[in-house]
């Protein structure tokens, strides 16, 4: 038996499921991705089952995601839920625009999961991702210095610590770092989806995020804020 063409384009195995492209060959995509990309892809009833589904899951990800940068934007209550409906129905828009080009690299929820990822993003406003600063509540600030290898109870309690470490992540990461510094650490993206949403791989964006962090740690150690022992 040859192989087919997917609706994505790309050469499929018909018994493996694994996609061929030249000398490149793709894992085969795992059931429960299929089974989304089936029914996604069907037409009638079963199609708008499966959208269903997926606006739930987009909502319930898009409600997690905006609730946990609450401490950025101060949007509470209905106008944050408002927020992340807006956001559920524009992912959900842009899933079905392209469920064809999945290719099965990662799980169809975690790829699902950028697009909320991303459109709640922008509702609250892009500014936290870009290069013109991090602007976090103090009580996110002051839970970063102990991520970077301080002790808990004293760096929670040095306010020079944490303006420290606010001009280190603006001055001192480029804006690739920063952007993987503030996804990982501070909004508590999963790696995964941040590599999805930047179009990244997973080993790159944890080589990125242990150069952020050892620069970070270099620099705090280098003007005293952080003990040396131990700086990398």
């Amino acid at each position: 038996m040859t192989p087919a063409e997917s609706p994505s384009g790309r050469v499929v195995d018909p018994v493996s499921g694994a996609g061929v492209g030249g000398s490149a060959v793709f894992a085969p995509m795992d059931a429960e991705s299929r089974t989304w990309v089936a029914d996604l892809t069907s037409r009638g009833e079963a199609r708008e089952d499966a959208i269903g589904r997926l606006h739930a899951l987009m909502l319930r990800m898009a409600r997690a995601e905006a609730a946990r940068r609450s401490g950025w934007h101060g949007i509470r209550g209905a106008e944050l839920d408002d927020v992340a409906n807006q956001a559920a129905d524009d992912a959900v828009v842009s899933i079905l625009r392209k469920v064809t080009e999945f290719r099965g690299e990662s799980r169809f929820t975690t790829w699902a999961y950028a697009f909320a990822v991303h459109e709640v993003s922008g509702k609250l406003g892009r500014h936290v991702w870009r290069r013109d600063g991090v602007q976090l509540d103090e009580e996110g600030w002051n839970q970063v210095p102990a991520r970077l290898g301080g002790d808990p109870a004293s760096v929670s309690e040095s306010r020079e610590l944490v303006e420290a470490l606010r001009t280190a992540v603006d001055h001192v990461l480029s804006p690739l770092q920063r952007r993987v510094f503030v996804g990982l650490v501070v909004d508590g993206v999963p790696l995964d989806v941040l590599a999805v949403e930047l179009g990244s791989t997973r080993n790159a964006i944890y080589k990125t995020m242990f150069d952020a962090r050892r620069r970070l740690r270099r620099h705090l150690v280098a003007h005293g804020y952080l003990d040396g022992t131990d700086a990398g």
